[in-house]
């Protein structure tokens, strides 16, 4: 049966994999996500296809041109489709497809639960896809935990809050790769960052 499946695929690792998001890749008869995601579902006998910064579009496209042809497709999203993932750009090209959405455990729900910090409580940011706001500022003066997930990497943010007065004793923490086996978590505070080099696998945390 032709549908389009969007697959949450969590942190990394594969046993944050959720029993639904395994199921559903099982079942597709074609697979679409980064060299990352695919590695996954190495296991898996379907016909995938790699999805990169450079074909995004095209991927993207071809996923809801093989649904539309009566293909089951397995569209995999890193944490959860909803945040920060794919979910906004494909709903713009799937137009009347059926479309599934399948969550999956998201970069930010993972960094709170391995700093113990109650989430729903927390000022979260995603700046994929964008610039540097002073509407971080603001959230940064209420009190809350604030979780950012940079675009990139974190220290073009450091050096923003500094600039911009931000108290550079401030307490933060950094998760890196989380779920892989490199995992790091960094406690330390905001000025001690300019020392420090993470990749763009990372989720910022300002106390």
């Amino acid at each position: 049966m032709s549908k389009l499946h969007l697959v949450g695929i969590g942190p990394g690792s594969r046993e944050n994999l959720t029993f639904k998001a395994r199921k559903t890749a099982e079942t597709s008869d074609i697979i679409i996500g980064s060299r990352r995601a695919l590695e996954l579902f190495s296991d898996v006998e379907a016909e995938k296809l790699e999805l990169g910064v450079s074909n995004m579009d095209e991927m993207l496209k071809v996923a809801v041109s093989k649904a539309c042809e009566g293909k089951s497709v397995a569209l995999l999203s890193t944490g959860d489709p909803g945040f920060s993932g794919l979910l906004k750009p494909i709903l713009k090209l799937a137009g009347e497809l059926d479309l599934e959405v399948v969550p999956g455990v998201s970069s930010v729900q993972f960094c709170a639960a391995k700093l113990n910090i109650s989430w729903d409580e927390a000022n979260i940011i995603t700046m994929h896809g964008k610039g540097i706001s002073k509407e971080i500022l603001k959230m940064l003066a209420n009190g809350k935990p604030t979780i950012i997930l940079p675009n990139k990497t974190i220290e073009e943010i450091i050096r923003f809050l500094i600039e911009n007065g931000v108290d550079t004793e401030r307490k933060v923490a950094v998760c890196e790769k989380m779920s892989y086996p490199d995992e790091r978590i960094k406690k330390t505070i905001l000025k001690k960052l300019l020392n420090e080099k993470f990749g763009y696998m990372c989720v910022l945390v300002i106390y």
